[in-house]
């Protein structure tokens, strides 16, 4: 089966029959539709590389020091909800829980 030449394709628009009114009508909406997804996925593709350009490569690789003032930045509420909770327990139970905590993080680091 032979595909159609860009130019044969516009030989061939040509002995169509001109549309209806309401066939115009779903060819437009197709058209407009079609327009707007070319535009919507252009959006996505830019914002996709705006991110990755402004956080760099933002992996997992990076070190903790930048993973977690990368989540201060998107997170500053519960950023703020935490320091609240660690006000609250006062600072024998913050220094208690941090030498339960840290030596359980180290071992996930390796």
């Amino acid at each position: 089966m032979a595909t159609a030449s860009p130019s044969t394709a516009i030989d061939s628009a040509a002995d169509l029959p001109q549309p209806t009114d309401v066939q115009q009508k779903v060819l437009d909406r197709i058209a407009t539709q079609r327009a707007r997804l070319r535009a919507r996925r252009a959006a996505r593709a830019q914002s996709l590389a705006l991110t990755q350009q402004r956080d760099g490569s933002g992996g997992i690789d990076e070190s903790v020091a930048l993973r977690a003032i990368g989540f201060a930045r998107e997170h500053p509420i519960a950023l703020v909800a935490l320091a609240g909770v660690g006000l609250l327990a006062g600072p024998r139970r913050l220094i208690r829980w941090t030498g339960v905590v840290l030596p359980l993080l180290l071992r996930l680091r390796r």
